[in-house]
């Protein structure tokens, strides 16, 4: 039986300035959700490297978030680890806006 993807409202648009990051939970898992020029991206707030929070990192470089602890650097947007000491890439997640609230995406399973 195929399962469909479940949809987690996690914000409202309004509240989240580009360049801002926001941390949310959904369903246990911590999730780092970005607003990119008006774009709302979502990864897993954990860094790849040494599990630091992504969500209180820095948005760079538009569509880079820098990890706060080492300084390592993911793209927001593919979940690419772009410099060491990060070397394994971060998961992402879909999102989906409908109207002014923001949702995540998580696949079935």
């Amino acid at each position: 039986m195929d399962q469909a993807a479940r949809s987690y409202v996690v914000a409202n648009a309004a509240d989240l300035a580009p360049g801002a990051i926001k941390r949310v939970e959904v369903d246990g898992r911590g999730i780092a959700l970005f607003n990119v020029d008006g774009t709302f991206y979502a990864v897993n707030d954990s860094c790849t490297h040494m599990r630091a929070r992504l969500s209180d990192g820095y948005v760079v470089e538009g569509g880079i978030v820098e990890c706060p602890l080492h300084f390592g650097k993911f793209d927001i947007r593919t979940g690419k680890a772009m410099s060491a000491p990060c070397t394994v890439a971060v998961r992402i997640y879909p999102v989906a806006r409908d109207g002014d609230l923001i949702s995540v995406l998580f696949p079935p399973g």
